[in-house]
């Protein structure tokens, strides 16, 4: 199991067995999820959609999953939520968000049913959202063609996972993206952004969360 650990903002994140590697900043768990894949994606989208095509690679600790279905009791759209992970976590009970966020009964549910769920089909957890987890590697996985709104590249960090942030990795995610869609993550690395150019998406750089000075948004022109 992944060992649980403590960030700045109070929120528990958890260090991959695979990798060595955090699933989220040490800056804070929470704080980052909600800025680089809320706010930067999900919020950016959702003006214009009443349904969201939405792919995450990592689902990790599943707190990006949670933070999109709370911001979407607000919101109000059809999110089909489509997850990938290679290397499921068992110990997701141990982490400390359904307190720290003050979870109502149906967010508990929503947080259980996300991790306990079946995999490989699309389940739907709630009245306007449904949840595909997929285990399986991003290489290896076949995506629909100009499908997805939003991507959450939510991967490990290049020096973790280098086979994760190439030319060819960023192509497969350009395919699969619809028209205008957008692809955020919390990387902002020079190669990876040539990648994502070479591939053929359109860059911002954005402010990054607490404790990171940047971050990326990509999108489909």
């Amino acid at each position: 199991m992944g060992k649980i650990i403590l960030t700045q903002d109070g929120s528990h994140s958890m260090v991959s067995e695979q990798f060595g590697e955090a699933y989220h900043s040490k800056y804070g768990a929470i704080q980052e999820s909600q800025h680089v894949f809320i706010e930067a994606g999900l919020e950016a989208v959702s003006e214009d959609l009443n349904n969201i095509h939405l792919l995450e690679m990592g689902m990790g600790t599943g707190l990006n999953v949670l933070l999109t279905y709370l911001a979407n009791q607000t919101l109000k759209k059809t999110i089909y939520y489509t997850a990938i992970e290679a290397y499921p976590i068992k110990n997701w009970q141990e982490l400390n968000y359904v307190e720290l966020l003050d979870l109502d009964e149906k967010a508990q549910h929503f947080f259980e049913q996300l991790h306990v769920g079946a995999w490989e089909e699309m389940v739907q957890l709630s009245e306007h959202f449904y949840l595909k987890k997929t285990k399986t590697l991003l290489e290896k996985i076949s995506l629909p063609k100009d499908h997805f709104h939003l991507i959450y590249f939510d991967a490990f960090a290049p020096n973790a996972q280098a086979n994760l942030w190439t030319e060819d990795i960023f192509e497969k995610m350009y395919k699969s993206t619809a028209l205008d869609g957008i692809l955020t993550t919390y990387c902002a690395k020079g190669s990876v952004k040539r990648a994502m150019k070479a591939a053929g998406f359109g860059l911002e750089g954005l402010a990054g969360p607490p404790g990171k000075r940047e971050m990326t948004r990509a999108i489909r022109k």
